[in-house]
């Protein structure tokens, strides 16, 4: 990622005098941007793209000088040369290059707003801005209202972690956010309500679906772009971290052919990508699997796949009753949000399907109380619940420049716990950064999981209404691994940092 400042260094260095010797759709189509000249008389040359043998030579045959490359961020390129654009228009129209920063979405008309987020340069740079998300293996990309002088603050989250990427100004800042509300079929003209939309596009030959939502803020709206690659695949429980021996229950557990079996956690913990695992494995020509969902992620030969559409009245529930129409043998439901949907789903766990869906609660016991708090008696609970699951991820130390260290005690202390057997300390590691994880010390997620499989005992419990205490210690008794125990694990084994585990599983570190 590039320094804070460095966004206003392109903007100034596109308004230059080097850069005014370039047209601004030559800087736009090789994505580049002169900077200045170095001490040994080079110029150098800011790129957001791999720069060819052919564009050096104009390059130096233009400057009469050596080019030196200097690596940029393609988004903060474009935008830059964007502002460039503006300012000159808005020159040519008595504008002033002073008054130009203080351009936003409310100063300008709907008709000339719809125009601008029409042209070609503030499609590229969407377009890029969503290209480097998904070559960065972002999950969201952020576009923030930092103010009616700041423009608009751009972020990935990468791993799960939330990185600056661009600083877009002025009127740029609101055209880019009127062509992502466009591309989603979102009301441009509406800016004091939330939205949502979703569109698909084609990035580096790969269907992409955006899920797009809108929040009005103090100083203008906020808008977060979820990217789904349409053209991934489910992802075998091995790859998804999950230790052997717990493997080897669940799919025990999701083998059989009736009852109800959930997945719980926050969002982007990796619910539905686990679902998808089952379901791959349970795909057969024997079987008929359908699926609802909000949005279909991926698309699984063999599966009958419903989304959700509540625009046309197609709710999880009613869907939900529809689909037991059809005669499947499992069902998955994206997410069991409300009670009518929970009924739906366990009177077909009682009639002889097995229903996969999903929860957001803090751990495996809490899916018990969350289905009674949502009407549920606990007497169908009991009878139909199989095996809660409950999940986060956390990021992997990145192999290039994490280092050995000893861990202190109340280091230590996070990772003992009644349950835990733990590896030497010499296997602990920490993060470093380097430039192959972008300074961040992390490179890539892995799953921890917490597996509970009711029993007679945990049964008779639920229908006691005993407390979530109860059934947690009765849990453990029984053999669950918690989440923290499975953090642990992977910390003191040199997977992840136990500051990683500290913060995903919420507990606190000393140092």
């Amino acid at each position: 990622m590039t320094h804070p400042g460095f966004a206003q260094d392109l903007r100034e260095a596109a308004a230059g005098e080097w850069a005014q010797r370039l047209s601004p759709r030559y800087l736009d189509q090789h994505c580049l941007l002169p900077l200045g000249t170095a001490d040994d008389h080079s110029l150098l040359v800011a790129a957001g793209e791999a720069v060819s043998q052919s564009t050096l030579d104009e390059l130096e045959l233009l400057f009469d000088r050596p080019i030196r490359i200097v690596e940029a961020s393609a988004a903060e390129i474009r935008a830059a040369i964007l502002a460039t654009r503006r300012d000159s228009a808005l020159d040519q129209n008595g504008g002033s290059n002073g008054s130009a920063a203080q351009v936003t979405q409310d100063d300008v008309s709907l008709d000339d707003m719809r125009t601008l987020a029409s042209q070609a340069p503030v499609v590229r740079l969407v377009n890029v801005l969503l290209l480097d998300a998904l070559r960065a293996s972002a999950s969201d990309v952020h576009f923030e209202s930092a103010g009616p002088r700041d423009g608009v603050r751009v972020r990935y989250r990468l791993d799960g972690v939330l990185h600056d990427v661009s600083l877009i100004g002025g009127a740029e800042a609101a055209a880019v956010i009127s062509r992502v509300k466009i591309m989603a079929g979102l009301n441009i003209a509406e800016r004091r309500l939330p939205q949502d939309g979703r569109a698909r596009v084609r990035l580096a030959e790969r269907d992409i679906d955006l899920r797009v939502a809108s929040l009005p803020a103090l100083h203008g709206e906020s808008i977060v772009v979820r990217l789904l690659d349409q053209g991934g695949r489910p992802r075998d429980l091995a790859e998804l971290g999950m230790r052997a021996e717990t493997r080897s229950v669940w799919e025990a557990v999701t083998g059989r052919t009736s009852g109800l079996v959930l997945v719980t956690g926050p969002t982007g913990s990796g619910k539905t990508t686990t679902l998808y695992s089952a379901i791959a494995r349970l795909n057969s020509p024997g079987v008929k699997l359908v699926t609802v969902e909000d949005p279909v992620e991926y698309q699984i030969s063999g599966v009958v796949q419903m989304p959700v559409n509540r625009k046309a009245g197609l709710t999880f529930a009613s869907a939900l009753r529809s689909i037991l129409r059809h005669d499947p043998d499992i069902i998955m439901v994206g997410e069991t949000r409300d009670g009518e949907t929970a009924a739906i789903a366990i009177q077909a766990a009682l009639t002889g399907h097995l229903v996969f869906t999903t929860l957001h609660t803090n751990d495996a016991p809490s899916g018990v109380t969350r289905l009674v708090d949502m009407g549920i008696e606990p007497y169908l609970v009991s009878a139909t619940v199989q095996a809660i699951l409950a999940q986060r991820l956390v990021r992997k130390l990145c192999d290039k420049c994490a280092e050995p260290y000893s861990p202190n005690e109340n280091e230590l202390h996070v990772l003992e716990t009644e349950h835990s057997q733990l590896p030497a300390r010499s296997s602990h590691r920490r993060a470093k950064g380097c430039e192959h994880c972008a300074n961040t010390g992390y490179s890539g997620r892995t799953g921890i999981y917490e597996l509970l499989v009711l029993n007679d005992r945990l049964r008779q419990m639920i229908v006691e209404r005993q407390s979530l205490d109860a059934l947690r210690a009765a849990a453990h008794e029984a053999g669950m691994t918690t989440l923290a125990e499975s953090g642990s694990a992977l910390a003191a084994s040199g997977v992840t940092s136990i500051a990683e585990v500290a913060r995903v599983a919420g507990t606190h570190v000393d140092s």
